[in-house]
């Protein structure tokens, strides 16, 4: 296996930089995997592929705004900091910029000081541990007013405010990811209802996605990739619907690779789907 295996053109001009206007307006392409047959559809047509009995499973993660812009205390010098990890309430595991120009021992402040912290360590990834200051209210709400919803990286904008909203699911429902689970962001909730009536099961799991998403193959064998870990949940709920519904004979429809990633390592040989964090 090479990464070179893997390369293929694929135009600039082709890459959306801005959403449709309306979510499941989205092109979808149908792939017939018996025919070979491609279809050019909407995402709205997304109901006629699924059956009465079939489970649809969805990533219930929520994008928090990681993405802080600030200032080296005592020189002014701007700096960013990506927010990915949280040690504890006031403890976090970042990516910071310029690197090399941020020891520890660095104060940084963000918002006009609505937001201060220090640079306590290093990571193995490079990356540093920083400690914020207890502030005025909660953290939470520091960073919903300052901080910046981190858009992938071929989306080449600066994040707008109608990207806070956009650049979620709709079934967004707990905090944690540093990028959407983009197969979902095309669902609205009269979509979802429509797969409801049909009698498709709509089943949540969790993974929050993490910085691995932003980072660059570059091993020749993509195999020696070295991978970041994520925080999943499979709930016993879930685990038991999801394997019902597969023995009783349903399709299990993961939406996105983030809800693949999770059911795989959670199924059993026999295949069912064990619960589990």
């Amino acid at each position: 296996m090479k990464l070179s295996d893997y390369e293929y053109t694929l135009p600039k001009e082709l890459i959306a930089q801005v959403p449709a206007a309306q979510r499941d307006q989205s092109r979808l392409l149908a792939l017939n995997r018996r025919s070979g047959e491609i279809a050019h559809r909407r995402f709205g047509d997304l109901v006629s592929y699924l059956n009465e009995g079939d489970a649809l499973v969805l990533n219930e993660t929520k994008v928090f705004p990681a993405r802080l812009l600030g200032e080296k205390e005592g020189t002014g010098a701007r700096v960013e900091v990506f927010l990915l990890r949280k040690r504890d309430e006031f403890t976090w595991e970042t990516l910071v910029r310029p690197g090399r120009r941020i020891p520890v021992g660095t104060r940084l402040s963000f918002g006009g000081g609505r937001l201060r912290c220090g640079v306590t360590a290093c990571t193995e990834a490079g990356g540093r541990v920083v400690r914020f200051e207890e502030t005025d209210g909660s953290f939470e709400d520091a960073l919903a007013d300052i901080g910046k919803m981190p858009l992938p990286p071929y989306i080449h904008r600066e994040a707008e405010d109608s990207d806070v909203q956009r650049y979620q699911t709709v079934y967004a429902n707990k905090s944690g990811a540093v990028a959407a689970p983009t197969a979902g962001l095309h669902f609205t909730p009269e979509l979802l209802d429509r797969i409801r009536e049909k009698g498709v099961s709509i089943v949540p799991i969790l993974l929050h996605v993490g910085i691995g998403t932003f980072r660059p193959v570059t091993a020749p064998d993509p195999r020696d990739h070295p991978m970041e870990s994520e925080y999943y949940e499979v709930g016993e709920a879930a685990a038991t619907r999801i394997s019902r519904i597969k023995a009783s004979g349903g399709r299990i429809v993961a939406v996105g690779t983030t809800v693949v990633r999770t059911l795989e390592p959670m199924a059993k040989d026999c295949g069912r789907v064990k619960s589990g964090a």
